[in-house]
């Protein structure tokens, strides 16, 4: 069956009507490459400045920190890899969590390797960063601090300002990775304190392939890419003009409408929340009740396996995405659900419903409707279920 409702906006997003109308001239009229002189080369290169004027107004920062990449990942190693070759000599660790995405977990594995020595903080059972914590954790020879804005899984989002404050009084570079949150939660790198931050395009309406790192005028950051001297010489390579278009269409929009849609969504979000877990024994939440993006439903479900809860979502047309093996390719359960307390078992009977804009109250209906009777067919399967409602019989 066709996908009749979406619900892993969290994963990706479909680009913008909008956004989609203000890149295509970009493919077929206005295809001259930015570095050019002449003018239909200056029309990309004015059309690539406005949009990063638009990235810079959406997190309050000035145009000429804003650099555009291939996305949240390139944007992560930048910020990583890029800071720790160019403050090596001033020293070598680097505080994080261990609920970050992979593109900060793996880069700092590299950076290991090579070197630098790697704190990854723990999390409360909510997913929140203990300030406490932290701050004990930098050393003289502390450079950066890591730690994402709001998490990709269960949603929580972090006391970013407090982090940025602390890192400013100790003289630590502070880098966030604000893809989950971009366009979904007001953000202001200024008053923040924030000194790096990574986007994406395809989180929030603009096409895949295209993000941007913001850079604090006057971080140090060494290049990942060598080639031409695009961006500043900071990003090597012909410039993503397409891309970068609808990156700064989306994230203006997003800013725009972010009052009204993040009260929408979080009152769809609730009603999702509230509606799973009144109605479906032995089940939570994952994440921090009021403290998660507007958007984000994660519940872990006892006694069944996200694979097949996926499957049967899907046979009635519903896109979602667990912590299960079958979504990461992977045998071990999510690492953010872990980093939780949650035991494996847990784990991988759970299932994140992300919304957006073009989600309806008739699809969160149909969701509470449908998936009620898919857990109960799944655990009348389950010997574990089994055993409980003969203990409890």
């Amino acid at each position: 069956m066709a996908t009749k409702i979406y619900m892993d906006h969290a994963a990706t997003t479909p680009v913008r009507k909008e956004v989609l109308e203000e890149i295509l001239p970009f493919f077929t009229e206005y295809y001259g490459n930015a570095s050019g002189i002449y003018s239909i080369a200056q029309e990309s290169k004015k059309a690539m400045e406005k949009a990063r004027a638009q990235v810079a107004a959406g997190i309050h920062a000035k145009p000429e920190e804003i650099y555009f990449t291939a996305g949240g990942s390139e944007s992560d190693n930048m910020a990583l890899r890029g800071v720790a070759e160019a403050m090596r000599q001033k020293g070598n660790h680097i505080i994080t969590t261990k609920i970050e995405h992979h593109a900060i977990l793996h880069t700092c594995e590299y950076l290991e390797k090579h070197g630098f020595s790697i704190t990854y903080l723990d999390v409360d059972a909510d997913g929140k960063v203990c300030l406490k914590d932290l701050e004990a954790a930098i050393r003289p020879e502390t450079i950066l601090i890591s730690i994402m804005f709001a998490n990709n899984e269960i949603g929580t989002v972090e006391p970013i300002a407090q982090i940025g404050k602390l890192a400013r009084e100790n003289g630590v570079v502070f880098h966030t990775d604000a893809v989950q949150a971009m366009g979904h939660v007001p953000i202001d790198v200024e008053e923040m304190q924030i000194d790096l931050l990574s986007i994406s395009g395809h989180k929030l309406g603009a096409p895949k392939g295209i993000g941007a790192l913001y850079i604090r005028k006057g971080v140090k950051v060494e290049p990942l890419i060598f080639g031409g001297a695009q961006e500043k010489k900071m990003r090597a390579g012909t410039e993503n003009i397409p891309g970068i278009v609808g990156l700064g269409k989306a994230v203006e929009l997003a800013v725009q409408e972010l009052p009204e849609t993040k009260k929408r969504l979080e009152a769809m979000r609730d009603r999702l929340i509230h509606g799973i877990l009144d109605t479906i024994p032995y089940s939570k939440l994952n994440g921090h009740p009021v403290d998660r993006l507007p958007g984000n439903c994660n519940i872990s479900f006892e006694f069944i396996e996200g694979e097949s809860m996926l499957l049967l979502l899907d046979a009635l047309g519903i896109a979602a995405s667990s912590g299960s093996a079958c979504t990461s390719g992977s045998l071990d359960p999510s690492h953010v659900l872990l980093a939780i307390g949650l035991p494996h078992e847990k784990a991988h009977g759970s299932l994140r419903l992300t919304l957006d804009m073009d989600n309806t109250e008739e699809e969160i209906d149909f969701v509470l409707e449908k998936l009620p009777v898919i857990i109960q067919r799944l655990r009348d399967m389950s010997p574990l279920y089994e055993a409980i409602q003969k203990q409890n019989s």
